[in-house]
Parts: structure tokens; sequence; C-alpha cells
């Protein structure tokens, strides 16, 4: 049997890869004798490719290992899946029999773990109100303290001890402010497991992705959810994959590739997708644990839902690494349960016996490619994450900085830390007596360090690198958030700039909207604040023959260097012969009738939704037009509303505002019953609820839009209001209602071919309430809000929408997406906190 798999193992690679990939195959590729996991990157100057250790495991594991370890069979899925959908299907509730998960399927989503940092007492507070008394299964949560941990005020104390003490009569673990930032805490205590799905009341959940755990953001009212009942909802999103080819260089690390990524692919490209990153053997052991980390921590800049890395040898040997060390350094906490007991060879044993992977076939959304070997350091800004520059070019403008941050849960891990000392270290000089001078920070600049962890600056402590940077001038702050989201010591003032190893950068995140902030890797920010200027340490050359960073669309992978085994070549057969049969089936039935079958009209094979009882088969209303992308939270109920507690909470007086800041007659032009529908990325911005309770008690019960933003949707559906995304009503609205010369249309009144609908561009949402992208509308607009005349009807059990354009105008249907029974019955109950209560009552 070993014999079999090394053969078909050979067949997949040609000749020209045995050594090196394509991208690579002119520069000589020394492989890495020793790999330390906690290693600083790219100190020495004597490899030429750069790669984390193959081991998986100790020897004496590896010794006595059965053989039946080594010849198990995957089993096969009747359906392909992605690694995602694989997490997703392990972790839902109530599927039917048989039932494979896909994108676009909406779950009863039962997570491994949930996490809620500072917000965990207002996530209490909703808990209580709605009737619960006792979380649900005390191991499934997790409580940090880490936003506000520098803010030692009476109101900021007390609120910390009732999480504690909540925490605490719940039986949840939970870590107090100074022990490290959630994110950092999830991986390097395990509740992050490889293969599992965890989420948190945080946008950069994103980051466990980066040992192969899905995870996701949700907002509080899931999260209240998830302790009164172990479970919320979730629709599977979009799902792309992003393929590395290359080998990264010496000199360009884990944030080097994302701050690309956010800068190359610019246009939202994955924007509310879940992404998954892949690439040859070779190419990924040139990214360790702690790279990965700091790429899925910003997957969430870059406008996705998830960032996740496969299960491959590089992880492996970081966890068996980590399980050593939970074993040699047991250290018991009064407030949470040992490391060792989710960090052990034993887990590991179980979850490298038959590790998830995705399944050949799988359907993404849409594939990217980037080229590692041709990355250089970039630097992203000023204030925006999809403005990415090659460090050298910055270095030419001589860009004085006045701070520096070597701080948040992106890029303060001990690999991180260890980096920039290596900087100071590299410009000490030595006298002639042997006397050595430490390098120090630039006159003028404050350079300010937060480990991500205890842990990790304990480590720091014990290699001298914490030391060092302290010897260089930096300024210590406890481990937590700090300035990466405005708040404690060292914040930016009017006029300074800064340059920040964290993940986000928009204007007025870390202090003054008249600051300037830039993102870099630890190695760039330490070296800037050593030269007083936007710099680079030097360890990176360019390639000769360089001639660009290669990404694009597709797996970049070329056709003479594709490696394919006999399974994946009968299987692409297959697949193309059952196009082929397809195609020619619809050829004999007639263009006619195979127009009538197309998505688009939806006449495809049709299937049928359970409707609960009471819930409505159908919705139906007049079409209100509000032609607009990235309609914000702000426009449809404004932000000095959304804090009046007693205007919040009567419905009356909210629909009297009911978007105000997009429109103030809108609620004279609005009518009871109708349907919403506006542009792309509609209910982008913050995160209030409002938005959606304010639309429903204009009496709306239904809005439509080309797409939602993430959170807008996910608070339409716990609040019960409706939505669906229909891009190509758009397209025909603007065809038809846009103003003569405005929009594309002619003096005639005919309407011209409609541009291409497109994701807006500048997206800035996020959970964290960056200011969104600027409301874009027609340029001479006759009126903010439309009454169309059109009908838009929602066919709920047959997942298809039908518009009916004015009376005696033309009629099309649709296909949308499924509104399956368990988000009927959550909608059903007034949204999910009326859902929770009747799990609750029905225990």
């Amino acid at each position: 049997m070993a014999t079999l798999r090394a053969g078909r193992s050979l067949q997949r690679l040609s000749p020209s890869t045995l050594s090196c990939p394509r991208a690579i195959r002119a520069r000589r590729c020394l492989p890495a004798a020793t790999h330390l996991h906690h290693r600083p990157r790219h100190l020495s100057y004597t490899l030429s490719c750069r790669r984390a250790e193959t081991i998986d495991a100790f020897p004496s594991l590896l010794a006595n290992t059965p053989p039946e370890f080594l010849s198990r069979a995957a089993p096969t899925a009747t359906t392909p899946q992605t690694l995602t959908e694989k997490i997703v299907q392990r972790y839902s509730q109530g599927l039917p029999q048989g039932k494979f998960v896909k994108s676009g399927d909406y779950v009863t989503l039962s997570p491994h773990h949930c996490m809620t940092h500072d917000n965990s007492w207002p996530v209490a507070t909703k808990f209580m109100a709605i009737g619960a008394s006792k979380v649900h299964d005390p191991k499934q949560i997790v409580m940090t303290l880490d936003h506000d941990v520098q803010n030692k005020s009476e109101k900021n104390l007390k609120k910390y001890s009732q999480i504690e003490e909540f925490a605490k009569s719940q039986g949840v673990d939970f870590y107090p402010a100074g022990r490290g930032i959630g994110h950092q805490i999830m991986v390097e205590e395990g509740y992050a497991w490889p293969g599992t799905m965890a989420v948190a009341s945080d946008s950069h959940s994103n980051m466990y992705g980066g040992v192969a755990c899905l995870g996701t953001p949700v907002v509080r009212t899931d999260a209240a959810s998830i302790w009164a009942t172990g479970r919320t909802w979730w629709q599977i999103p979009p799902i792309a994959r992003v393929n590395f080819t290359g080998i990264l260089p010496q000199g360009v690390t884990g944030k080097d590739v994302i701050v690309a990524l956010c800068g190359l692919f610019n246009n939202d490209e994955v924007l509310n997708h879940a992404i998954e990153f892949t690439g040859h053997s070779n190419t990924m052991r040139s990214l360790p644990v702690d790279d990965r980390l700091a790429i899925a921590n910003m997957t969430t800049e870059w406008g996705a839902l998830s960032g996740l890395f496969p299960i491959d040898d590089v992880l492996k040997g970081w966890l068996r690494y980590k399980a050593t060390e939970a074993s040699m350094y047991k250290a018991p906490s009064p407030t949470a349960s040992l490391t060792s007991d989710r960090f052990n060879h034993q887990r590991l044993d179980e979850l490298l016996s038959d590790p998830l992977t995705a399944d050949k076939g799988a359907t993404y959304a849409k594939e990217l490619f980037l080229d590692l070997s041709t990355l250089s350091p970039y630097v992203s800004g000023p204030n925006s994450v999809k403005v990415a520059t090659p460090l050298n070019e910055l270095e030419g403008q001589a860009i004085p900085i006045n701070k520096a941050y070597l701080v948040s849960c992106t890029n303060s891990r001990r690999s991180d830390l260890a980096a920039a000392a290596k900087v100071f270290k590299n410009a000490a000089t030595t006298d002639a007596t042997g006397k050595i001078t430490p390098a120090r920070i630039k006159n003028g600049v404050q350079f300010y360090i937060a480990a991500a962890s205890l842990p990790e600056q304990r480590a720091a402590e014990e290699q001298g690198d914490w030391q060092a940077l302290l010897a260089a001038g930096a300024q210590s702050l406890p481990s937590g958030c700090g300035p990466c989201i405005g708040l404690g010591t060292g914040l930016l003032e009017p006029g300074e700039v800064g340059i920040s190893a964290s993940n986000r950068n928009f204007k007025g995140r870390m202090g003054s909207t008249e600051a300037k902030a830039y993102l870099a890797s630890p190695e760039v920010v330490a070296a800037s604040a050593l030269a007083g200027r936007i710099a680079g340490p030097g360890w990176y050359e360019r390639p000769e023959g360089w001639v660009g960073v290669m990404s694009g669309e597709g797996d970049g992978i070329a056709e003479e260097d594709r490696m394919i085994s006999i399974e994946d070549a009968l299987d692409k057969l297959v697949r193309e012969a059952e196009a082929a049969v397809m195609e020619g089936e619809q050829a004999v039935a007639g263009s006619s009738e195979s127009a009538s079958a197309s998505p688009e009209n939806g006449g495809d094979v049709e299937t049928m939704t359970d409707i609960l009882p009471g819930f409505p088969e159908k919705v139906t209303g007049e079409i209100l037009w509000c032609d607009a992308d990235n309609v914000n939270t702000d426009a449809i109920y404004p932000g000095k509303y959304t804090y009046d507690d007693a205007f919040s909470s009567d419905p009356a007086k909210m629909a009297t505002v009911t978007m105000e800041n997009y429109d103030r007659d809108f609620g004279q032009v609005a009518q009871a019953g109708d349907i919403l529908v506006s542009g792309f990325n509609f209910g982008c911005g913050s995160s209030r609820e409002q938005a959606a309770t304010a639309i429903l008690a204009k009496k709306i019960p239904l809005v439509v839009a080309g797409s939602f933003g993430n959170i807008f949707g996910r608070n339409s559906i716990n609040n019960a209001l409706m939505g669906v995304e229909v891009p190509k009503l758009i397209q025909r609205l603007r065809a038809t209602f846009s103003t003569p010369g405005s929009d594309g249309s002619s003096s005639t009144g005919k309407a011209n071919p409609a541009p291409p609908i497109t994701e807006p561009t500048q997206n800035k949402q996020s959970l964290d309430s960056p200011p969104p992208a600027p409301m874009s509308q027609p340029a001479t607009p006759s009126a903010l809000t439309v009454r169309t005349g059109w009908t838009f009807t929602w066919d709920v059990r047959r997942s298809r929408v039908v518009v009916v354009e004015g009376e005696g105008g033309r009629e099309w249907t649709q296909r949308v997406g499924e509104l399956p029974p368990n988000v009927q019955e959550i909608i059903a109950r007034g949204g999910l906190e009326g859902w929770v209560r009747g799990e609750i009552e029905g225990r």
C-alpha cells in the first residue's frame, strides 16, 4: 500500500517541479536543515529559500505510529465540498439525512467555541434580558478582557469586575486584563482548533484560519444566543480560493503578503467571501504559522468573512511543538482550564489520523493567485488598506514618522518581536575596545510595543528580544489592543505620521483624523523607528530578472507545469463529458426551451422549500426605489437617535426618521407594505441594529438590494426583517428610472445598455465600524425616493422572485437563495431573541 501511494504521489510531479516550483526554478533552493517554530524571520543571509520545517512529529511518536495510521483511506464524499463547507457540515445541526451543505445555505450552527471580550457585559445583559440564566455549555464559551485594558476608571473597572464575576458564576474560562488579546489567546490556548469552527464578537476572528480553524465574526445577539442555546444561524458565504505559487523571498513576510493582496485586489473581489488559501507544499512551507496568522487576521480588512489555511506539514509541526510546550510548562490559572487539556498529543493523534481537506472538484465562486516569489516588502496607506506600495518606492520619498507601533493580534508574537529586535541588534556599533553601543530609535520618534499575550512577552524576554527593544528606547504597553483601536497611550496627534504592525489604518482609527497611518511588517516598523522615516532593514534583495508582482485570476499555474494524477485526469474527463452531454441536450431541446430553463429565468430544476405554519409563502408589494450604493446604517437610522433609548424603543418615533439621512422626504413617499429596493452594499457601516428595526417600524416587510453589508444582513434576520439580493433588478431599475443623460440613458429617453454591475470600490465596512464608503448616487437624480409602480413578489416556497415592470409591462422571474425553515422560525418569532426565548421556555 505504501509503495502504491508513493507511486501515485510521483504521478503528480512533473520533472521540472521535483525540486522547486516554476516561479523559482532559476534560483538555488536549499532545504532548511533546522527550523525553530518561533524563530526570527530572515535573520541569516545563508539561505536563498525560506521554508518551514516539514517534520510533523517527534521521532518517538513516529516510531510508535501503528501501520494502519499511515494506510488509512479518507472517505469519499458523494458531493465535493470545500474545506469551509466540510467544517460547517460538522457544526451544523438539524440537517436532513444525506444533506451536504454548500455555499449559500442557511444552517443552524453550533460552533466549537465562542469568544467575547470587553463586550461580554453587553452580551450578558442581552442574555439575561431574553430570560436566560444559565450558559448552555460553559466549555463552549471563552471570555477575555483586552480592548480597554489601560483604562483604570471606576466605570471600566466595574464593568471588568462584572464580566469576571459572571464568568466565574457560569463556570466559563476567563482571561483577565493584561493576559493577552482574545484572538491570540484563542490560538495559543487551543480553543481555535484545526478542523473546527470558532466564532467571536469581534471582526478579527478570521485570524483562527491561520491554524485551519474556521473563524468568523458574530454580533452580540448571536453571542447571547450561543450562550443561551449553544446555537445561532449562519449563511455560508461564497467561497474564494487564493492560490499561492513560488517561494516567499528572504526579507518578505506574511504581513507583506496580505498588505499586497489588499492593494492588488482592491475592488472588493473577496467582499463577504470565505477565503481558502492553497498552494504547492514547497510554497506553503515558506509560510510559517505566525505568518499565516497575520494573513488570516487581515483578511478582515480585505473584506472577507474568513481566511482559512489547510492542515499541512507546517501546521502539524507547530501543533506538536505547542503540545510539547503545554505538557512541559503547566501553569494553572485560577480562572481558566489547563492549556494541556486542549493542547496534547493524544488529541493531535486523533486530529491528524483523518485531517479535513477540500475535495477534488469542489466549487469555488472565484479563484485568485499570487506568486510569492515576486513579492517584496509592502507598506499600506496612508489611511487605507486598499493603497499598498512597495517599500522601496516609499523609501525614496523619505517620509518622516513621529510614532511607530509593534502592537495588536496581527504582529506582536515572539517571532515578530525577535525580528524587530534584530533590526536594532544589527545596527549596534562596536568601538576599538570592543565596547558595544546599542542602537536607539531616532530622536523625536516614539516607539510603542505590546505583546500579543503575556506568554509571548515572556518568551521574548527569555530570548532577550524584549529587553533589546526597551534598550533601544521603546515604550512598553500592557498586552492588549490599545493604540490599534484608538484607546490608551500613544495615539496619533493631528499632523503626525505613524507606522504600525497592526491591521487597520482607517482615518482616525489610531487617533486624530488629521494624522496619517501606515501599516507594515515588524521589521519595517522597527527600521522606520530607527531611521525616523519609513525605511526597511535591508534584508530583501530583488531577484535577477524580476519584472513585477505576478497575480491575477485563476490558479496561476502554467499548463506545462500543472501536476495531475490519473484520478484527477479521469475526473476532469468525466466532468467535461457531462457538460458536453448537457449542452447537447439543450441544443436538441431548442433555443426557446433552453432559455426558459436558464437559472436567470428561474426555469432550472425546481425544489420546493418547506414553509412553517403561519409563515407567508409569498411577500408582495410595490417597489420603492432608492437609487444609491453604499447606503450606510447612519443613512438608514441617524446616529443621533441611536443612543436615545426612549426614542429608539418607540417604533412610531423611529418610523418618522427612517432613511432620514438618505432622503428627508422618504417618510412622506413610503407607504406600509412597500418593498424597499436599493443598490449595492446596502447597510454598510456601523453595527447598529436600529437600521433594521427602523425599516420594520415603517411597516416595510422586505428589503431588496444588489448586495447587503454583512453586518446588516445578520441584524436583519436577527430582528425579523426579510431581505433578498437581486442584482438584475438594480440593473433594470437604473436602466428605466435614471435621469436622461445622467446614468447612461439617452436624451430620447431610451435606455442605453447599463454598465456592468460590480461591488462598490473603497468599501471599508466591518464589525468595528470604520468609516463606510461614500454613498454613490446618480449625477442628477430627479428624486431620491421613487414610487415605481412596479410589483415585486418573493415566492418563498419556490425560492424565486417575480417582477412586473408596471401595468402592462414586462414580467420576469429569477431564482434566489432558499429561505429555509430554521430561518423562517427566527423571523416568525420576531427575531433571534424571540427564538431564544422560545427555546428556553421549551426546555
